[in-house]
């Protein structure tokens, strides 16, 4: 009896019950969907830093060539067969390191970019990371490198090679797998002990090029408003 009040209660509220079952389904595949959705998310995050990490190593990769290049130019400038042959040779190690320093703003973007250098354009603001600081010391100093004179070629080497140590290292810490970091915000994310220790590395670099290359100028001056060409 009791058996056939059960299977009457089942039947009149057989409509209530599919709803029940239904809900209960719907809400364990909404779950495993998110679980899903979760993971597809993780994998192309994962799939975005290694294309982001390939990017870098072939940027880090010309820079680290163009470093040791610009460092044997400096070692052999007074080798050159004359003054044009070697103006060519430091055109086109500038162009190669100008180049490079704002391919590198797009894996190494400035620091602080709200507290210093409102007026620029965005890419520019705030505080270079020691990584392309170290760009810009060498290319300041091939700029200021001659042929004859100033301070000796193996000494400029030497300086360019102090850089390029630093470009190595800061990218290997950019790189390392052993990170687990996100991809977004993730220079900003390196301890601070590091990225202190690299900026001070940067900054004494720094000193080092305005002892060298006395009124040297290292960064762009100001932007100042557009003035209408003159006739002539």
């Amino acid at each position: 009896m009791a058996l056939d009040n059960i299977w009457q209660i089942l039947a009149d509220n057989v409509g209530t019950l599919v709803t029940v079952v239904s809900a209960i389904a719907a809400v364990i595949g909404a779950l495993a969907s998110r679980a899903e959705t979760r993971k597809q998310r993780q994998l192309r995050t994962e799939q975005l830093r290694q294309t982001i990490d390939s990017s870098s190593l072939d940027w880090g990769n010309a820079a680290i060539d163009t470093l040791a290049r610009a460092a044997m130019l400096a070692r052999t400038r007074h080798l050159h067969g004359n003054e044009g042959a070697f103006q060519t040779a430091r055109a086109a190690t500038l162009i190669n390191l100008t180049s490079l320093i704002d391919r590198g703003r797009m894996f190494f973007p400035n620091l602080d970019e709200h507290k210093k250098g409102a007026e620029k354009d965005g890419a520019y603001r705030g505080s270079r990371p020691p990584i392309l600081d170290a760009m810009v010391w060498v290319h300041c100093e091939i700029k200021a490198l001659t042929r004859e004179g100033g301070p000796t070629g193996d000494n400029s080497a030497d300086f360019i090679d102090e850089c390029r140590r630093l470009v190595v290292s800061e990218l290997q810490a950019h790189l390392d797998p052993r990170r687990l970091n996100q991809v977004v915000g993730r220079y900003d994310g390196q301890t601070r002990t590091h990225q202190t220790q690299a900026i001070d590395r940067a900054e004494s670099l720094r000193q080092q090029l305005l002892t060298r290359r006395p009124g040297v100028s290292i960064d762009n001056p100001p932007r100042h408003p557009e003035q209408p060409e003159t006739v002539q």
